[in-house]
């Protein structure tokens, strides 16, 4: 068996109806895993499960829920455990930014952000652990961004959120090593997706920069991030746990 088959094993990706999200659901589909796209927009969801499904010919699960509620978190786990039997791998992607000065940001704002991007992969991570434990063993990935590591003028709550994945990632994959369930972060870099293109839509000359630090010279596509998403999720990472990947063409190590 290749290190990198997930034939046979089950992965739940949050946030996985668009952008690196879907990018990721086709690689973890590709590879043989049956995959469950959860996110709030039901109608985007379900085209979503139709090119993963024309992509890959896996028939993903869709589910429906708003993983800033408990109650919503709770749900979509057990949809999940009632159609797979059980959880191996859990993607934490879903997340929102709200662009503003640190100044002009209301505590709900902060608060909407800190909940959909960190809470939310606690809550998620938590609900799944059970089933991870009982099967002997599984992979949680988190999904950080490039703010996990620098800071962000105008994104403030995104980037503390952010950063707050890094140090989430290193403490679970601490607390359930013995259980043998690796959880890994993943740090994506520019991305060509519905976020980045309102982020360059109200930052002037966001564009310009970005591509003129990015050693690969383009912006990423969401098939970009398929690769290491399969990897994290597979065998062949059996002895990797508590880091943080970037995936950004170079950015990071740039000066």
């Amino acid at each position: 068996m290749s290190l990198f088959d997930l034939t046979g094993k089950t992965a739940i990706v949050t946030g996985g109806n668009g952008g690196i999200g879907l990018g990721m659901a086709i690689g973890l589909a590709g590879a043989g895993a049956s995959v469950a796209v959860l996110g709030r927009n039901e109608t985007k969801s379900l085209a979503a499960a139709e090119t993963i499904k024309k992509q890959t010919g896996v028939e993903a699960l869709v589910i429906t829920a708003d993983i800033c509620k408990p109650a919503d978190v709770e749900r979509a786990a057990a949809e999940a455990l009632k159609r797979f039997g059980g959880v191996d791998i859990l993607f934490n992607n879903a997340g929102v930014n709200i662009r503003k000065p640190p100044q002009d940001l209301t505590l709900d704002d902060w608060n909407h952000v800190m909940d959909a991007n960190l809470t939310s992969a606690f809550l998620m991570a938590k609900a799944v652990y059970p089933s991870m434990k009982e099967r002997g063993g599984g992979k949680i990935v988190n999904i950080g961004s490039m703010t996990s590591v620098f800071g962000s003028s105008f994104a403030s709550a995104y980037s503390t959120s952010k950063g707050g994945i890094v140090q989430l990632t290193r403490s679970l994959a601490l607390a359930w090593a013995a259980d043998n369930i690796q959880v890994n972060a993943i740090l994506p870099g520019w991305f060509d997706t519905e976020m980045t293109i309102q982020a360059r839509e109200q930052i002037p000359g966001l564009h310009e920069r970005v591509l003129a630090r990015i050693a690969a010279g383009r912006w990423a596509k969401p098939d970009d991030m398929a690769g290491t998403a399969v990897w994290l999720a597979s065998k062949g990472s059996d002895y990797v746990t508590g880091i943080a990947v970037p995936v950004d063409g170079g950015y990071l190590a740039t000066l």
